[in-house]
């Protein structure tokens, strides 16, 4: 039979705060003679309780909000990347340069150079006697991605023909889009170290 008793940080700190109230109805008959578990002291570490749920839970909130923000930031980037690259071919750069560019914006797009084999080629090559092994080739983490991304920017400030007209999609606009998002992925690893520096001294 499963346990219907409420666990973890903020019961037992709701349950320490009701064994302070019990003992200080005692009044003057509750006196013990061990200093740890005078009313004073059970008063302090109800209170430096509470002050660790509130910790963890505001650092939980900086958290959720910083994650939040990361992910909106970098929905934009595939299609983005797309019309980098649409713009670098209009540009009249050669075909080496292009492949170079496709190459860096399909992984941030997280799409491979050539589709995986469906389970019948599989199959059908295991039998042929050539078993397949197929990797994951995706690098779609914010960390790849960003990296992937002052990549392009990075090609595209050696390509001299490079220049649209589009603002956003001029290398200082790029840089400045590439360093929010590097900001909002270090906000998220910011927040989750604090995170998990409240929760071990909860």
């Amino acid at each position: 039979m499963a346990s219907t008793t409420e666990t973890g940080h903020a019961k037992n700190v709701s349950n320490y705060e009701q064994l302070t109230i019990d003992c200080t109805a005692l009044g003057t008959s509750y006196n013990p003679s061990n200093p740890a578990i005078k009313l004073t002291a059970l008063t302090a570490q109800l209170t430096s309780g509470k002050n660790a749920i509130a910790a963890v839970n505001t650092a939980h909130a900086v958290n959720s909000n910083a994650i939040a923000a990361r992910d909106i930031a970098f929905i934009p980037l595939s299609k983005l990347s797309t019309r980098i690259l649409n713009a670098l071919k209009a540009s009249g750069t050669s075909i080496q340069v292009d492949d170079n560019a496709q190459t860096i914006v399909r992984k941030l797009q997280g799409r491979r150079a050539t589709a995986k084999l469906t389970d019948e080629e599989k199959k059908a090559a295991e039998a042929a006697g050539k078993p397949v092994n197929e990797i994951s080739v995706s690098q779609m983490s914010f960390d790849n991605r960003l990296d992937n991304l002052d990549k392009l920017i990075k090609l595209l400030t050696s390509v001299t023909l490079y220049a649209p007209n589009e603002a956003d999609l001029k290398v200082t606009a790029l840089t400045t889009t590439y360093n929010d998002l590097k900001a909002k992925n270090l906000a998220v690893v910011n927040s989750e170290t604090a995170l998990t520096n409240a929760l071990s001294s909860a």
